[in-house]
């Protein structure tokens, strides 16, 4: 069963002027995601993407981005390059209540904006 969807779009050339302050980095993105981002030849798609996955995420939670803080949300890539949603503290717990078991994502970029549609599922019992 669907409980939420979440969708973003953001503009890579607003994340890449964003980045330039090094407390933006630390306090919107985990180290994972930043070592994804260097790993990658600091590509800001890569980055923007991340973010709007993030986005996209706390929408489809229902919440935004009150109470907690980004990086308590995680868009990691797995071998392939499939997104998936690691979630900490405070959105991990409304997860959690809402009984969200699965997060299906996918991120996309044109030369100047990245997107992410999210889908949050519970398993029918």
């Amino acid at each position: 069963m669907i409980l939420g969807i979440g969708i973003d779009l953001i503009e890579i050339e607003r994340i890449e002027r964003a980045a330039a302050k090094p407390s933006f980095l630390s306090s919107v993105f985990t180290q994972n995601e930043i070592a994804e981002f260097e790993r990658r030849g600091r590509n800001f798609a890569i980055l923007a993407g991340t973010f709007a996955g993030k986005e996209a995420v706390v929408k489809a939670l229902g919440t935004g981005f009150r109470g907690f803080r980004p990086n308590s949300v995680e868009i990691l890539r797995d071998e392939l390059g499939k997104p998936k949603a690691v979630l900490y503290g405070t959105p991990k717990e409304i997860a959690d209540n809402l009984g969200i078991q699965k997060w299906h994502i996918t991120l996309t970029n044109t030369a100047d904006t990245a997107a992410a549609f999210v889908i949050a599922e519970k398993y029918d019992q």
